[in-house]
């Protein structure tokens, strides 16, 4: 065994020549030139009810709307109030000043005045809420957005996807964190 197992690794540890040419290629060398975008880390809890990303300065912390408010509803549960006691704390601790953005979204069911309103009472929810547990002097503005920006394709190839419907109801708090 001890062998056939030397004679393996000296087969995988040679140096391989690398291939040549053939004599008569030739052609022209073209630099690529590709454009660069920004490429943005979010970070999902492990039950994927929150996530946070930061661009620069701008922190998002996205908590999914499944977590805060029953189906159709813009009252927050008990324990959406301590997901965004969590929130609130963070702002406070990472939070540079300037106003607090706090962003309704929706999935693509429904028809669009009606999600609109929907997510702008979800985010007015959240923003009385974020309101008292910060300190006093923070900025908050909400607004909903509806279906409008979705986070990922609430459609694939012509089908729902219900994971990425779950993904795109939730609540963004933005906010710029300390330099």
């Amino acid at each position: 065994m001890f062998r056939s197992l030397s004679v393996a690794l000296a087969l995988v540890l040679s140096p391989t020549p690398a291939p040549s040419p053939p004599a008569n290629a030739t052609g022209a060398v073209e630099d690529l030139v590709l454009p660069v975008e920004d490429i943005v880390g979010e970070v999902e809890s492990m039950d994927g009810a929150e996530s946070e990303s930061k661009v620069g300065q701008q922190v998002t912390v996205a908590v999914t709307s499944d977590v805060l408010f029953a189906v159709d509803k813009w009252r927050l549960t008990a324990k959406a109030r301590q997901r965004l006691a969590k929130v609130a704390a963070k702002v406070a601790a990472e939070g540079a000043g300037g106003v607090v953005k706090v962003e309704g979204h929706t999935d693509d069911q429904g028809a669009d005045a009606y999600n609109v309103t929907l997510s702008r009472r979800r985010a007015q929810a959240v923003e009385a809420e974020v309101r008292l547990l910060l300190p006093a002097g923070v900025t908050l503005e909400a607004r909903g957005y509806g279906e409008s920006r979705p986070k990922v394709p609430n459609v694939i190839d012509g089908k729902p996807v219900a994971e990425n419907r779950a993904k795109n109801r939730r609540v963004e708090i933005v906010f710029t964190a300390k330099g």
